[in-house]
């Protein structure tokens, strides 16, 4: 099996990540490709309603919960104090798809995208440090970088450059 396309978007918090991602998950869905997608949460987090059945089972102490129906299923793993799982083994775990798009992890070792706006919560540049950023997207003047910047909003061109960088096929869709 071949690994995934991944390609990933870092920022602060407020920088634009989730709309961009959304946008460009959005455009290469348009466009034919599949596309799966990793996001990364710095806090807790619960995908079920307290009170629903998963809920009840995770709460009595199951270590893994699926929900399935017929239009789409969830597997909840509960670490139970083991470590939070290393980036490689969230990527093995997804179906094969024609790019994952990865939000967050702004530490990892991929080509990724820096959003960038002037609302974020810290405006510290982070592709001075990270030789992995390949662009930058803002909603404001960037002239400080030698990197392709584009408008945080210029969804396509984004899309068109990221395909360039990951080197995905035409989709046959």
């Amino acid at each position: 099996m071949t690994a995934p396309k991944i390609f990933g978007i870092a920022g602060w918090k407020n920088s634009g990540k989730t709309g961009l991602a959304v946008r460009l998950v959005t455009e290469f869905t348009r466009r034919g490709y599949r596309i799966s997608t990793i996001k990364h949460a710095h806090h807790d987090f619960d995908i079920d309603k307290v009170g629903a059945d998963s809920y009840r089972h995770r709460q009595a102490g199951a270590h893994e919960v699926t929900i399935v129906s017929g239009t789409r299923y969830a597997i909840m793993h509960e670490l139970r104090g083991a470590p939070e799982p290393v980036f490689e083994e969230i990527l093995a775990r997804l179906a094969p798809c024609d790019l994952v798009l990865i939000e967050g992890y702004k530490r990892e070792p991929i080509p990724k995208i820096e959003a960038r706006r002037l609302e974020a919560a810290n405006r510290e540049p982070l592709a001075p440090s990270d030789p992995h950023i390949c662009a930058i997207a803002a909603d404001h003047a960037v002239t400080d970088t030698a990197l392709p910047v584009f408008d945080l909003d210029d969804t396509v061109a984004i899309a068109d450059f990221i395909a360039g960088i990951v080197g995905l096929a035409q989709a046959t869709a």
